[in-house]
């Protein structure tokens, strides 16, 4: 048993399950039921790492069968054999299960907690209440997997110092960098630290360092990552020769990625000697697979797919540029090895990573065919064990390659592999993070690249623009379990006609994308099957650099004889040629499904030449049509929570300014609406709103207080008296299931928000907000106006909707077109002061 699990610790699977199998028989020859359940056990763990599901259910079959035909239990040992159980599950039930493979899991581990509290067991309680919690963000249900880890956290933070409060705490920390909370994780590990130190446990210490590196890396502190790499190889030198190596690769990569290749030179040219003498196993195997692809970055010193570098100014290559010694013989002799070392280890997942980038390398060099044969290899064996996580990455190789030659082959690969990044969502935000993706290196290209090929030609057919638009759609959805690390957004694709087509007003949606050298469009129109397709052709830095001067003059609030100019150009790259479309179908409303580039100025302020587009359209933003609840605004009565913070904070080491307008806004949205509380200053606090929200059914919850939109999920926030409300803790403060009769608000305002500034992608924290929220609407503005002109829009709006009966998307409009053309100030008439509105969600 002992020499087995050595082999395990090793990562050499194959040869732990054969001497496992060995030791049952030796258990079963001597009539020893209960041990040879346990042997049968670690049989079953170790068949599921090499991805053999059929020889580790039998084997766990078994072992249950034994168990129950014994006398009495030894709870320890039924626990451990559970335990292995609910891995099988959640991991190897996916295929036949579906979703309910992490429900039958969870119930597992919590059988096995209960038998390992009666056997007194405190690493085995701790270890199956970490697997509950993965089950539990697994089913989507992160606020009680939350719960559960905070739970955890307390009782390891309390026990005595120990081993195993160390490994503990490591584990929750890797739990909660996955998570995007990088803060919690490294205060985690730091306290994990002092105790391997205080203990003197070397192998933890040197363990936790790593880590630490690892958390500093994701926290952009690069000169912090690489000096916590250096303390690891100093701790670990001589003792733990496979730890040194992991810490020398990663701050290999982290100086490839930073562009510093003299000091990436000769860390490379160190690894390769003391890496040909470890044990074979499969993090050897994984090593040498990573000591390869960082030769070959260190040879192209350019971004590619196998080698994301950071676009950063300051370090760039410098002119005598170092050329890698390192012959293509050399990563080539370090990837067969490795493929051949995991066919010795009979371990697929190796082998299939070891021959995928195989084929990477060659695709680098333009040997096609050769790449090709690699990668399908590769592709086969990850299939074969259903390793979606690896099979995307091949499928989307073998798309780049088709590509060459077979359009139509590469598109069906490029379509596989956005099938199994869908079919892995919920594991996407949970993988361990020695190998989370990169999303924007890793994740974003495969749907982009798709969409490409499928407006490649010059008509494209209507299959072609039906996919390409559920891409579009799917992106955006990935986009935003990526921003909240989390895969809550429930999607319904099945509506995304049926919206249009039964909206009372004739609507349009219209999806935007930006690829490298052009513009992408397809318009829905209602009632017809038939898309449309428009292109333009300009490159994507000429519509960023474009977009970007449009927002400075825009939140300028005074008259610019550029913006005109400018605003003409985005319409005309976006709209001019649906113009005849449009005007033929009598369209009213249009609903945009765009790029987040693409949103960070608002659409209301595109002008034709002759008038701006809310002056001919009611407009509105969708972050995709299958996210967003179908049923109008029908008559409710507009009962609204009105809440603002008016005077100067600092809050969480930040100062605000006061809004002094905020007072007169909420007092004129009361005296505007029947129903309405009101929540000022110091009675808006977290609390007071929580209560507030719970107490009462409100339609429409308008917060005036300071926010900021980002593409960080911690930079995305709205300011209350005593705490900032992050993106992520949105649905705890409105907990929509939660209140007595469970309505959807219908709107959230957020009258005093703004974009960050500079960032390309900062209305994706908007779109986060109002998925989060649960609102049906959410109308939010991207730039701060501190003038009573918010106040004059706000509450127009709430009039034309009480009054008019007339969709959120046409009273935005009304009010909009007030300001403009009716309000007795008539500075009102410069866009700085009736644009920044949006409506994001349903425009009904």
């Amino acid at each position: 048993m002992q020499a087995a699990n050595q082999h395990y610790d090793a990562g050499q699977f194959s040869e732990a399950s054969q001497i496992w199998q060995q030791a049952a028989q030796g258990y079963e020859k001597i009539g020893d039921r209960t041990y040879q359940a346990l042997a049968l056990s670690f049989v079953s763990l170790a068949t599921q790492q090499l991805g053999q599901w059929q020889q580790a259910k039998a084997a766990i079959d078994t072992s249950l069968s034994l168990l129950a035909n014994t006398g009495k239990t030894n709870e320890r040992i039924h626990a451990q054999v559970l335990n292995a159980l609910g891995r099988l599950q959640l991991v190897g039930g996916k295929a036949e299960l579906g979703i309910d493979s992490a429900q039958a899991a969870l119930k597992t581990w919590q059988e096995a907690e209960t038998l390992y509290r009666q056997a007194g067991d405190s690493v085995g309680t701790f270890g199956s209440q970490i697997n509950q919690a993965q089950a539990l963000q697994t089913l989507g249900l992160y606020r009680q997997a939350r719960k559960l880890l905070a739970q955890i956290r307390q009782t390891l933070e309390q026990s005595p110092d120990s081993r195993l409060k160390v490994t503990g705490l490591r584990t929750l920390s890797d739990i909660f960098q996955q998570a995007g909370e990088l803060d919690v994780s490294q205060k985690m590990l730091v306290q994990a630290l002092a105790v391997a130190e205080k203990l003197g446990l070397h192998q933890d210490k040197s363990i936790t360092l790593l880590s630490l590196g690892n958390t500093a890396r994701a926290q952009k502190q690069t000169q912090k990552a690489l000096e916590f790499y250096e303390q690891v190889e100093t701790v670990a030198a001589e003792q733990f020769p496979l730890l040194e190596i992991q810490a020398q690769l990663n701050r290999l990569s982290l100086l490839i990625e930073t562009r510093q290749w003299d000091l990436a030179q000769s860390l490379g040219s160190q690894i390769r000697e003391p890496l040909a003498i470890l044990p074979p196993g499969r993090s050897t195997v994984n090593a040498q697979v990573n000591l390869a692809k960082n030769l070959i970055c260190l040879q192209l010193q350019r971004s590619t797919p196998i080698c994301p570098l950071l676009a950063d100014k300051q370090n760039q290559p410098s002119q005598t540029k170092t050329v890698d010694k390192s012959s293509p013989s050399v990563i080539i002799g370090l990837l067969n090895a490795a493929v051949q070392q995991a066919e010795n280890l009979q371990d697929s997942r190796t082998q299939s990573y070891a021959l995928g980038n195989l084929g990477q390398f060659y695709e680098e060099r333009g040997e096609w065919q050769k790449a090709k044969e690699y990668t399908t290899k590769a592709l086969n064996l990850s299939q074969q064990i259903q390793a979606g996580d690896i099979s995307y990455q091949w499928q989307w190789q073998l798309g780049r390659l088709l590509k060459q030659e077979d359009i139509t082959g590469a598109i069906a690969a490029y379509s596989q592999a956005v099938k199994s990044l869908q079919s892995i969502r919920s594991d996407l935000v949970t993988l361990n993070p020695n190998i989370q993706f990169g999303f924007r290196e890793e994740v974003e290209p495969v749907y982009r690249e798709l969409v490409n090929l499928l407006l490649q030609a010059q008509t494209p057919s209507q299959e072609n623009l039906k996919q390409a638009r559920e891409a579009i759609e799917a992106l955006q959805l990935a986009e935003l379990d990526n921003f909240f690390r989390d895969a809550c957004a429930q999607a319904k694709p099945e509506q995304l006609d049926k919206i249009v087509d039964s909206a009372a007003t004739p609507t349009a949606v219209f999806y935007g994308i930006v690829l490298p050298d052009r513009l992408e469009f397809i318009l829905k129109l209602p009632k017809q099957s038939k898309l449309l397709h428009y292109r333009t052709q300009v490159s994507q830095g000429e519509v960023e650099s474009t977009l970007k001067q449009l927002r400075e003059k825009l939140a300028q609030p005074k008259p610019s004889n550029e913006l005109p100019k400018l605003s003409q150009q985005v319409y005309n790259w976006l709209l001019r040629q649906t113009e005849p479309d449009l005007a033929e179908n009598g369209i009213n409303t249009l609903v945009f499904v765009l790029d987040f580039s693409l949103q960070n100025i608002p659409l209301a302020v595109l002008d034709d030449g002759k008038q701006y587009l809310v002056q001919k359209y009611a407009l509105a933003l969708s972050p995709g049509l299958q996210l967003i609840e179908s049923r109008p605004l029908t008559q409710i009565k507009l009962n609204v929570l009105t809440a603002g913070v008016s005077e100067s904070r600092t809050v969480a080491g930040r100062t605000f300014d006061s809004l002094n307008q905020v007072p007169v806004e909420l007092e004129q949205i009361q005296a505007e609406v029947a129903s309405s509380t009101q929540l000022l200053n110091s009675d808006l606090s977290a609390a007071s709103l929580k209560k507030a929200v719970e107490s009462v059914p409100f339609s429409v919850i308008h917060l005036a207080t300071h926010g900021n939109f980002s593409s960080n999920p911690e930079e995305t926030f709205v300011l209350l008296w005593d705490r900032l409300l992050q993106a992520k803790n949105f649905d705890q403060l409105l907990p929509i299931g939660s209140r007595i009769n469970a309505r959807t608000i219908e709107l959230l305002t957020l009258s005093a928000c703004e974009t960050a500034t500079g960032d390309k992608r900062a209305t994706l924290g908007l779109a986060g907000i109002a998925v989060r929220a649960g609102a049906r609407s959410t109308l939010a503005t991207l730039w701060q106006v501190k003038d009573d002109s918010t106040a004059a829009i706000a509450i127009q709006f709430y009039k034309v909707l009480k009054d008019h009966k007339l969709t959120k998307a046409q009273a935005l409009r009304q009010a909009q077109l007030y300001l403009m053309e009716k309000h007795p100030n008539t500075n009102y008439k410069l866009p700085y002061y009736w644009a920044p509105f949006v409506l994001v969600g349903n425009w009904l």
